[in-house]
């Protein structure tokens, strides 16, 4: 039985932003909120299991520092980490989901001691998400994406350009670096040409998940292209289609019988 399948076991639920979390926060119920190592932690129920939702902060340091303090003060059974990224790959567009199976800091290069991306000390360049979590994200965005606009609306998917939002599985890499040129996506393309997407923290996460033996999970929905094309209004995008398609996936994740589409925003 995976984490998600048991009603009982506690979720960490886990984003960089405030816009992206704003989505989950109402919807806790006996909220107990607990500080500490600067965040603010609220433990409560959503759609009626125990979840501890937390803001990390930006970049990789912030992440890890906050699944360190999930881990070891909070017990949660599992992880999953939201918010957005930039697209790499060709086909990833705006509004479309990302999924990630493998993660990688494509700014960690202490070679000549260690190959380039690895890890010192581990022996990996590479960190696998939870299969089961995964697959079981995967069903719900799939259940999500077949009718978008139910769930979205139409006109905020005509708003901001999208048109039939897809779901892609496989890597997506992390760095402490916003890339919004086309010279850095085209160089990170070019070096990890199976990288579907770019973001700041999901690589740090997976890394120190790893260390404490924490399944968990990395969903993202795709907010620009990582490059100069980029011309989103990205705290309205992540207000009025992120942050309600991270409700709704997670919703159904969690296996929220009755989790049907809010309103945006």
């Amino acid at each position: 039985m995976t984490a998600l399948a048991d009603p009982a076991a506690r979720i960490a639920i886990v984003s960089a932003m405030h816009e992206e979390l704003r989505a989950l926060l109402p919807l806790l119920r006996d909220v107990r909120r607990i500080d500490r190592a600067g965040r603010a932690f609220h433990c409560g129920s959503l759609h009626g299991r125990p979840v501890v939702l937390v803001l990390s902060g930006i970049g990789k340091v912030a992440a890890g520092a906050t699944v360190a303090v999930l881990a070891s003060e909070f017990a949660p059974a599992a992880l999953l980490f939201t918010g957005v990224a930039g697209g790499l790959a060709d086909g990833v567009k705006v509004g479309d989901l990302v999924l990630a199976r493998e993660l990688l800091q494509h700014d960690l290069d202490a070679s000549p001691l260690f190959p380039r991306y690895e890890v010192p000390l581990t022996g990996r360049s590479r960190f696998g998400a939870d299969g089961a979590l995964s697959d079981r994200l995967a069903a719900a965005a799939r259940q999500l994406l077949a009718d978008p606009a139910r769930a979205i609306g139409a006109d905020h998917l005509a708003e901001f350009g999208i048109a039939a939002p897809r779901l892609h599985e496989g890597l997506v890499i992390s760095g402490d670096r916003f890339v919004a040129k086309a010279a850095e996506s085209n160089a990170l393309r070019a070096a990890l040409p199976d990288a579907l997407a770019v973001e700041m923290e999901g690589a740090a996460v997976a890394q120190v998940c790893a260390d404490f033996g924490l399944p968990f999970a990395l969903l993202r929905v795709i907010s620009d292209r990582a490059d100069d094309s980029a011309h989103v209004d990205f705290l309205a995008f992540t207000r009025e289609v992120a942050s309600v398609l991270t409700r709704l996936v997670v919703g159904a994740a969690l296996g929220s019988a009755g989790a049907g589409p809010p309103q945006a925003g």
